[in-house]
């Protein structure tokens, strides 16, 4: 097979401050073949099915959902029985009934993209037979979930039904008050059940303990759908025709797992979005730019950031309206809102990550702790979540972001973590210093009194030191597909991987490893905006493009050989279809991972003040030979410490060693190493000085 063109793709992290951990996966040899030779599946994509667990014939059925489609574009078994999901039949009685009364009903939503589409899919299909609803969804400010007020006055405005769309799992108090004023609650949700339920006439959660359903891991929009199949006699022909176009979009904003019937739900559900009947959805579609086809990218970039940002720093009523607007015009107007909104929600997130990055130039020291914790004044509420996110990913450190406003005694938070830290359990151990808190692994939200901000972080910090006595590596990680050779990466294998669409959480865009790489050039693209790398592996000449990328800024030269790990995929530009790799990480060829790491960790030990093993004391501790061999390496450039410790030919200087090096210079005046964008350069000009007399050697030479 003649390829005509292969690029590498190389996407940047804004920093790599903490070294990311390479899961390599080794699938099954006949696991591969099978999947590959009796499954159809191209080499690629049998050998990321393997990697996944899936390794016999069976598993793949399972997985794709026997996705040999009827004419309406579905298979009966790609979905359960939705009465299989406990109290499915009393909620269908209980709002049938209340839409043959006559009576109002109020679907009560969330404020984020899933509430929103759900509220928005639910109150249009009851309309469409012949229910008097209106819709509530809560202001930001008011916090999450149903609450007792909007209760009441949701029973002043004449109220009979509540159906609750993305949340009521915890609404114990309210479903108590809606009895006492004489209102039905049937409460859908997808959240975690408590030890007792709601006393509401209908619980709706595949996560009760007491719910027999084969799969849970709904989010609140594809719950309604299986509601409204179960209204239909349980037929998901009428959900997907109909909603699977908002219900796809939700399922990747909410970021479950996009496995089972969720991968229906999305592979449904961007089908139909290229053709979607919803004025508000194509508005939205053609403010944002996106072309079809579409993909899970374009939901959870293009569509679900526009839609959330109204909860965020406007009001979810402009995101629900748009949805469920007839006329094109208004939708058209309310689509620009939406837009503008989201322009003003990055502004404000860009605002806080700046904030950051002062308070770290003002203290560098903040980066040594296992947990970041920031606060500010004034910042908004509605996107620190967005900021705690792009802070974790920059710095690859859990992040508690919280902010105040002006005269508050209160700050409110919320917080991301990465691999091997929980933040629900570290908002428990925190629990006494906090007012409310709540959330999951990767995830919290919380609030406490602005003169507790400090004990909160030192108990994060005990958290974070017991965390890690008890053997939990906290890292970003790249979970990996194998080793790919050169040959492999076809178009026709490549293309194969698209059978593994939508990719998302629990089915992620797979990665290789490619080894043994030799960059043969480095050109500047665009007045050096961008670089392109002339690379041989295995015989074969790839190009690589580098976006964003200076080449004063690339930490390898000529010669440098380099493993890399790619997502490969298939470009077509003028009829010529051709390999394109996107580059998730680089490093030089040779380096021990796990040295590297546990290297790493003994730095910010040190860093911290911990205790240190006197053994490792002469391992860490530079010399002349290494100091000079570190500051000849650097070259006067602008480069990243992992990029510099890549430019080290042949040395045998562990990477504690080598980060202390740098610190060693930069207390001596002679470089200057900015830890927020993790940029070291040489000091040009500067005067001679003795790098004994800095802070670092005299602690290392107190310890020996």
């Amino acid at each position: 097979m003649l390829i005509f063109y292969k690029a590498i793709i190389f996407y940047p992290n804004e920093v790599d401050e903490v070294i990311t951990k390479w899961i390599i996966n080794t699938p099954d040899e006949n696991a591969v073949k099978e999947l590959s030779q009796k499954g159809g599946l191209s080499p690629l994509a049998a050998k990321t099915m393997a990697c996944a667990g899936i390794t016999t014939i069976e598993k793949a059925a399972a997985f794709f959902g026997q996705e040999s489609d009827d004419e309406n574009g579905q298979n009966e078994e790609e979905f359960s029985d939705p009465f299989l999901i406990r109290d499915m039949d009393k909620a269908c009685e209980l709002i049938n009934d209340a839409v043959e009364s006559g009576g109002l009903i109020c679907v009560y939503g969330d404020y984020d993209c899933d509430g929103v589409t759900a509220t928005a899919v639910l109150s249009s299909y009851l309309r469409d037979i012949g229910g008097n609803v209106m819709t509530y969804i809560n202001e930001r400010e008011q916090g999450y979930g149903i609450n007792s007020e909007a209760v009441r006055e949701l029973s002043r405005n004449g109220v009979q039904t509540i159906v609750t769309v993305d949340n009521g799992i915890s609404a114990a108090a309210e479903a108590e008050l809606c009895n006492e004023l004489g209102m039905t609650l049937v409460i859908t949700d997808h959240h975690q059940a408590g030890e007792v339920l709601p006393a509401a006439e209908a619980v709706v959660d595949p996560h009760r303990p007491d719910c027999p359903s084969t799969y849970k891991d709904f989010c609140g929009c594809g719950l309604v759908l299986k509601l409204i199949a179960a209204m239909e006699g349980g037929d998901m022909s009428c959900a997907i025709e109909q909603y699977s176009d908002l219900a796809a979009i939700a399922t990747i904003a909410d970021i479950v797992p996009l496995t089972g019937e969720n991968r229906q739900i999305v592979r449904h559900g961007l089908h139909y979005l290229e053709n979607t009947e919803n004025p508000g959805l194509q508005a939205l579609l053609s403010k944002s730019g996106l072309k079809p086809p579409y993909t899970s990218s374009s939901a959870a970039f293009g569509l679900a950031p526009r839609i959330n940002a109204a909860g965020r720093i406007g009001s979810p009523a402009d995101a629900l309206a748009l949805l469920t607007e007839e006329d094109e015009n208004t939708a058209e107007e309310l689509a620009e809102k939406i837009c503008t909104l989201n322009t003003e929600r990055r502004e404000f997130e860009n605002k806080i990550v700046k904030d950051i990055s002062d308070m770290i130039g003002n203290d560098p020291s903040v980066l040594d702790k296992r947990v970041l914790v920031f606060g500010g004044e004034g910042w908004h509420h509605g996107v620190i979540g967005i900021a705690a996110a792009r802070c974790t990913e920059k710095f690859g450190r859990p992040v508690f972001l919280f902010s105040w406003g002006e005269g508050d005694s209160e700050a409110r938070g919320s917080a991301r973590s990465v691999e091997g830290f929980n933040i629900f359990k570290a908002l428990s151990h925190c629990s006494e210093v906090l007012e409310k808190f709540g959330g999951h692994s990767g995830a919290g939200g919380f609030s406490l009194d602005r003169d507790r901000i400090r004990e909160f972080d030192e108990k994060l910090q005990e958290y974070a030191r017991l965390n890690a006595e008890a053997g939990n590596t906290v890292r970003r990680t790249i979970p990996v597909c194998g080793r790919v050779m050169p040959s492999e990466l076809t178009v026709e294998s490549i293309a194969g991987l698209d059978v593994l669409e939508p990719f998302g959480e629990g089915n992620p865009r797979p990665v290789f490893l490619l080894t043994d790489c030799v960059i043969n050039d480095i050109i500047s693209l665009s007045n050096g905006a961008h670089t392109k790398l002339a690379i041989s592996c295995g015989g074969n000449s790839l190009s690589g493009l580098m976006f964003g990328t200076k080449p004063a800024e690339l930490p390898y030269r000529k010669g440098d050989e380099v493993n890399l790990l790619v997502s490969p995929e298939v470009n077509t530009f003028n009829g010529r279809k051709s390999v394109s790799l996107r580059i998730s990480d680089i490093r030089r060829k040779g380096l021990n991972q796990a040295k590297l790491i546990a290297a790493e960790d003994t730095y910010y030990a040190f860093r911290r003040g911990e205790r240190i093993d006197s053994r490792l004391i002469p391992h860490i501790t530079p010399g002349r030979a290494d100091l000079a061999a570190v500051y000849k390496a650097a070259a006067y450039d602008v480069i990243s410490p992992q990029g510099l410790y890549g430019r080290l030919p042949g040395t045998d200087m562990n990477y504690c060693r080598f980060l202390l090096c740098l610190d060693i210079f930069e207390e001596s005046g002679l470089m200057e190493y900015d830890r927020c964008t993790d940029r070291i350069h040489v000091i040009r000009g500067a005067p001679k000085a003795d790098t004994e007399l800095s802070a670092t050697m005299k602690r290392l030479r107190a310890l020996v």
